[in-house]
């Protein structure tokens, strides 16, 4: 039965394999990991999930260009299958091509539901945070991720060209 954790070093191997099935160059939606992250030794694996947990500290100074967030790894036992992140507010790129909720399904384990289980989950933690409505956004041709959005409420408000490229981009009120 999968659940949301905090990211964690005991999962480590397990990461490092889903990591290998996006590819080396693959940008993992909803994990945090910047390029300047260590993951490849056990102290910079650690240290980045130290950082992931730092980022939802509201309190904390945050990092220029990062806004705070919550992390959560989706895992069944100690199997890592994806990452999920809330944003507790957007800056302008964010607004514009990222939105609130980032989240990234291992190949392997996609198909089983699990980005929309998680989805519905962490829409309940948006409220807990007080906000009314987030914005989510996806690539024009990743259908899977527009079934997701879709089906967790999404509305959409445009398609446009971002700095990455172009975005469907959905609100859902809460």
């Amino acid at each position: 039965m999968p659940e949301l954790i905090a990211p964690t070093p005991r999962l480590r191997a397990s990461w490092l394999s889903a990591q290998e099935e996006w590819g080396p160059d693959a940008h993992m939606d909803g994990a945090g990991l910047g390029r300047e992250d260590d993951v490849d030794s056990p102290e910079g694996f650690a240290a980045w999930t130290r950082r992931l947990h730092g980022y939802g500290d509201r309190t904390a100074p945050i990092e220029q260009g990062r806004v705070h967030a919550t992390y959560w790894w989706i895992a069944d036992g100690d199997t890592y299958l994806g990452a999920i992140d809330l944003r507790h507010y957007l800056n302008g790129f964010l607004l514009d091509a990222g939105g609130h909720i980032g989240y990234g399904v291992r190949p392997s384990a996609r198909g089983r539901g699990l980005a929309g289980w998680a989805l519905r989950e962490v829409l309940h933690e948006a409220r807990v945070l007080g906000m009314d409505r987030v914005l989510l956004t996806c690539d024009p041709g990743n259908e899977a991720s527009v079934r997701t959005i879709e089906r967790g409420g999404g509305v959409l408000e445009d398609v446009r060209d971002t700095l990455v490229g172009p975005k469907r981009r959905y609100w859902i009120t809460l």
